[in-house]
């Protein structure tokens, strides 16, 4: 069985971390969004959020509500594809962000010269060197992380107070720019903008991650949350005008209690609702209620358990669609 939990919106409802009363998988990293006008079989992406209510969730992922697609993974790859968007072409008008010789992100052409360009002090364009070919970097008078995080966020500020929509959902959380998991930070950037220079979060460990976010959105004690098991990772690149989204969603298992009953802590989750595993996929693959991402989850943890068998024509193909994300 398995519980879903929606963000509150007026009249909307956006899901997020899925809960099952069996295991629980969750994320350490990363967001994703995007929306879809939705119907059964048939979506198509229109806006950030879709109306619907727990009846229309239920009622899609009956089984007899379409009997004959059980073994239909068509609307698992959507899923997958509509997280990775953006053709070869497209990501060759993104050029590397370089900071002390390594590559940390990826900026569009367009952004750099509509928007960063004028920032002569801050931002440096590359037409082209040995090792990265064309490139931008920071300027080198910047020399400490703490400089860069000032310089940069002072860019952002002014670019978001010039243009409301260009970088939306400004909330002053910072993800420092690393190499790797791991290593120091370069300098850290307003989350918001995050996608903006194809960094790649790296915020708290994994496990501090899992901890928080257990107890925060459905209210599970560290008496619980420690014990989730690490069970690997899936992740996406997207592209989407000058966003460029390279995340990897750690996954985590967690056999609870029959008797547990998750309750949100932050005011981020309005409810939740018990559904079978079955039923949950069924969901991902009729409709595009489960935010994006979210789904990539899922479909890590179908994989896992059982629940899409070899016997599937395109298991295999579905298979290496998940896992054949970008985890540099």
């Amino acid at each position: 069985m398995m519980v879903i939990n929606p963000h509150p919106f007026p009249n909307r409802i956006r899901f997020s971390l899925p809960l099952l009363n069996r295991s629980i998988t969750t994320r350490g990293g990363g967001g994703g969004g995007g929306g879809s006008s939705c119907s059964a079989f048939n979506c198509r992406s229109v806006s950030s959020f879709i109306s619907f209510t727990w009846d229309d969730v239920v009622q899609a992922s009956q089984p007899d509500h379409a009997p004959n697609d059980s073994s239909d993974l068509s609307g698992f790859f959507e899923n997958i594809k509509y997280c990775n968007r953006g053709s070869s072409e497209i990501k060759s008008e993104f050029i590397p962000l370089v900071i002390e010789d390594q590559i940390v992100g990826y900026i569009h052409n367009g952004f750099f010269y509509d928007y960063l360009r004028r920032f002569k002090d801050v931002f440096v364009f590359v037409p082209s060197d040995s090792r990265f070919g064309t490139n931008v970097t920071l300027n080198k008078t910047l020399s400490t992380p703490e400089e860069r995080t000032r310089v940069v966020g002072r860019v952002i500020k002014s670019l978001a107070e010039e243009e409301k929509e260009l970088i939306p959902g400004i909330r002053n959380e910072l993800y420092p720019v690393k190499r790797s998991f791991g290593s120091p930070p370069y300098f850290s950037l307003e989350r918001a903008a995050a996608p903006y220079f194809g960094i790649k979060p790296h915020g708290m460990s994994c496990v501090a991650n899992l901890i928080k976010e257990c107890e925060e959105e459905a209210g599970i004690p560290l008496s619980l949350s420690n014990q989730a098991m690490s069970v690997g990772a899936v992740s996406y690149v997207d592209v989407d005008g000058y966003r460029y989204k390279r995340d990897v969603l750690f996954c985590y298992d967690l056999e609870l209690p029959g008797d547990f009953i998750p309750k949100n802590q932050d005011g981020e989750v309005e409810s939740f609702k018990l559904i079978p595993v079955e039923n949950v996929a069924n969901v991902i693959r009729r409709t595009c209620f489960f935010k994006p991402n979210c789904s990539l989850v899922i479909l890590d943890f179908l994989f896992r358990h059982g629940y899409i068998r070899p016997e599937c024509l395109g298991y295999l193909d579905l298979l290496q669609s998940l896992r054949s994300g970008d985890f540099s």
